[in-house]
């Protein structure tokens, strides 16, 4: 038998069932957002639905218990099988060296910064990115896409630079990419959006239910905003949208629509939604969560979490000698692939060899990488500097080596961003959560919306214990 709706589930279920109106529905961390669009699309077996998934697990789980008059799909599989087909072959292609890609594009000549001189495969790198950047974008044009930020070349009179030189170079790249007969790299996001430039129309559905809008894919977001024939209801929570640094944005806050709310939260108890709110008050957001009555969180010291998380992946290695040194068996969530060919890159730098590491090709040595951390601008790669100095690249490959599945795991370690839509019953916080630096007269710091958001899915992974100890210094500024 189907749980009775909660008052808040019913009133979303009732406004969506005429399908006149469109709706814009605001789930807090834990309140059950894919159960409701279950329950309304149930309330309405003759009409056609299409449920976009943020990720392929969620399809795949989502597929398993909606009705069978929704199709449950990523939106790259909707890419895929519209304009994904053809280039299926370019997807098999084997890696191409950033020194081929400058020859490909006839890239002969360095760029000549007031403060750097970056060489042909330096400069290949930084187009391919720009078109990368421009594939998770909602610009119509790559000629427009501003050049991303690169750790090392990022100093105002550089970017300028980049600026005139690199969009002619991304939008001759851009050409291949579109070819099938292109030679370049080919990732499944330039597809995806070739697909969502054609100006797709869905119109075999009655609705579109959007998943976790609030970290969208622009392309996608602009392509659902399109199906003007469909009822569309986006969901997702705008103070959990933490991926902003790689392109996503908000589809929610100028949506036009019903807006509704799910503030009774299914994942835990009252103590951790007061901290949950402590955030969401500091973000000025219209949500507050309600705690699960049938769960008795509470804040605790923990020795021996089920989950530590950090901001960063050097923090996250760090804790995994941790833990491995107590005797614990360790997981990395998301595995430790990306610490790899960081530490990788720095065996390359400290031998002078320079390196291929997107976020480290800039530098030519392990001194320069370790003079440029001390900028505020290198700030996020510091504590992965200063795990490498404390204990040395062969120690951190060596500790990866380690790592094991999280089925066999005592502990998981993960950086918050890739915590998002998980949940432990026991979760440690680790102290690499920057408090802000005071003012001038000695006034507490603005904690920046990503970090303040960034916290609130910390917290909210927990269930039933939070050692917060990371965070607590919250208190100081509300």
């Amino acid at each position: 038998m189907a749980p009775k709706p909660t008052l808040e589930q019913g009133t979303i279920i009732d406004t969506f069932v005429p399908g006149d109106k469109n709706l814009v529905v605001e789930a807090g961390a834990g309140c059950g957002k894919t159960s409701v669009l279950k329950m309304a699309a149930r309330a309405v077996p003759k009409r056609k639905g299409l449920y976009i998934a943020y990720n392929k697990a969620i399809q795949v789980e989502a597929a398993k218990s909606f009705p069978d008059s929704v199709t449950c799909k990523t939106s790259h599989g909707l890419a895929f099988g519209a304009v994904g087909r053809q280039y299926a072959h370019r997807l098999k292609a084997p890696r191409m060296k950033s020194e081929d890609v400058a020859k490909l594009l006839k890239i002969n000549d360095p760029i000549y910064a007031p403060n750097a001189l970056i060489p042909p495969a330096h400069v290949a790198r930084i187009v391919m990115s720009t078109v990368a950047t421009f594939t998770r974008s909602a610009r119509t044009n790559i000629l427009h896409q501003p050049v991303p930020r690169i750790p090392g070349l990022d100093d105002p009179d550089t970017m300028q630079t980049l600026a005139a030189e690199i969009p002619l170079l991304a939008a001759k790249a851009w050409e291949d990419i579109r070819d099938p007969r292109g030679r370049l790299p080919f990732s499944h996001d330039c597809y995806l959006k070739m697909w969502c430039l054609s100006g797709p129309q869905l119109t075999k559905y009655d609705y579109i239910l959007l998943d976790e809008a609030q970290d969208s894919n622009p392309p996608v977001a602009k392509m659902v905003e399109a199906q003007r024939h469909a009822q569309l209801v986006l969901v997702g929570d705008p103070s959990q949208s933490i991926y902003g640094w790689r392109g996503a944005e908000d589809a929610m806050s100028k949506f036009n629509g019903v807006r509704l709310t799910l503030s009774q939260s299914f994942r835990f108890g009252e103590v951790v939604a007061e901290e949950a709110n402590l955030w969401l008050g500091y973000l000025n957001a219209p949500l507050r969560l309600r705690g699960f009555e049938q769960i008795n969180s509470r804040l605790a010291t923990l020795t021996e979490p089920d989950a530590i998380l950090c901001r960063t992946n050097g923090t996250a290695i760090a804790q995994v000698m941790e833990q491995l040194n107590a005797g614990r068996r360790v997981s990395l969530v998301g595995g430790g692939d990306q610490i790899r060919k960081l530490a990788e890159a720095a065996m390359q730098l400290k031998d002078g060899r320079g390196c291929s590491h997107p976020e480290l090709f800039a530098f030519k040595t392990w001194a320069e990488l370790q003079e440029y951390i001390e900028e505020d601008e290198g700030s996020d790669l510091r504590p992965f500097v200063n795990l490498i100095d404390a204990h040395g690249a062969d120690v951190v490959l060596n500790t990866v080596s380690r790592l094991v599945p999280s089925d066999r795991a005592d502990v998981e370690i993960s950086t918050a961003h890739k915590a998002k839509g998980r949940e432990w019953r026991r979760v440690k916080v680790a102290d690499d959560f920057p408090e802000p630096k005071p003012t001038d007269d000695d006034k507490p710091g603005r904690i920046s919306r990503p970090d303040a958001m960034l916290a609130y899915v910390t917290v909210t992974r927990a269930q039933y214990e939070l050692d917060n100890t990371g965070l607590n210094w919250i208190r100081h500024y509300l």
